[in-house]
């Protein structure tokens, strides 16, 4: 079970545990309601209803968990766990594997996984993705598991202070080894999943960095400050270096690779509940170790 804890300041002495949880907590109206119809809302120790005063010397406690559930059918799928605490399920998504079911994919999903491992850990949670990936994309995905750490980190994703770091390999040496792309991303049409570069779209920009050059290849850093669909590959593709395998944006290359060359390893960002900060990282996958040592 995971419980908010928090003492209450003289600053909200004669004013209710409503403003407080709002204020203090950065609770939604939404979650603060089902949590008090729930009875999951305590001030030492005793459920109270939203119009409660505060004196400003008491221990708030909100109980995160509660029960729910998902119309997903559980599966055991091997999973590789990066991180896990109470409020958060960080993994590392093997490539050509998809991230939630769809008509066309509604068993072997990553998804269905997690319930299954909730399940066996006994954990009453549902999967809540606050990150997600492309089909062939490898790499770092976290889940909520519960309704307030979704909600914060989901929050958390629009500033600076998370950091989605990836690594490609793209055909080509970069004339600069290290800069930032800021260049408008556009959807064409709703029927077609590519993506441009055109003065018409959203603004997007990715800082990258050529870690490694090989012979007609290197291996980038992309550090993204903004989070649009299909992004680095848009902006790698621009400037005239595809990521090997991608071929949306540039060639298959199946005698290299049979997907983009793309892997999602690092995140940097804050605990929902102790603001601790973290940062995590996940291993290349086989395959694109296995494309740089073609390389070399």
């Amino acid at each position: 079970m995971s419980v908010l804890k928090s003492k209450v300041t003289n600053e909200f002495h004669k004013r209710k545990i409503r403003e407080f949880l709002k204020e203090e907590l950065n609770l939604s109206s939404r979650f603060i309601k089902s949590a008090a119809i729930e009875k999951r809302i305590k001030v030492n120790g005793i459920a109270v209803k939203m119009n409660y005063v505060l004196d400003g010397n008491e221990e708030v406690e909100v109980n995160l968990s509660k029960e729910e559930s998902q119309n997903i059918e559980p599966e055991n799928i091997p999973l590789d766990v990066v991180y896990e605490d109470e409020d958060i399920l960080v993994l590392n998504k093997a490539p050509f594997m998809v991230v939630h079911p769809t008509k066309s994919h509604q068993t072997g999903t990553l998804a269905n996984g997690i319930l299954y491992y909730f399940k066996e850990t006994n954990q009453q949670c549902i999967v809540r993705l606050v990150s997600r990936l492309d089909m062939n994309t490898s790499g770092l995905i976290i889940i909520g598991k519960n309704q307030y750490a979704h909600m914060m980190l989901s929050s958390e994703m629009k500033t600076d202070k998370f950091q989605k770091r990836y690594l490609a390999i793209v055909h080509g040496n970069l004339k600069q080894k290290e800069g930032t792309i800021n260049a408008p991303i556009y959807r064409e049409s709703l029927d077609s999943i590519k993506r441009i570069v055109d003065p018409r779209g959203q603004e997007s920009i990715t800082h990258y960095k050529v870690i490694k050059s090989f012979k007609n290849a290197d291996l980038v850093e992309c550090l993204l400050e903004t989070g649009r669909t299909h992004q680095i590959r848009v902006h790698l593709s621009s400037l005239g270096h595809p990521i090997f395998g991608d071929s949306l944006y540039g060639t298959e290359d199946k005698d290299y690779i049979k997907r983009q060359a793309l892997h999602a390893y690092g995140l940097d960002f804050y605990s929902p509940k102790t603001k601790e900060k973290l940062s995590l990282r996940a291993n290349l996958p086989y395959d694109i170790e296995e494309l740089i040592q073609r390389l070399k």
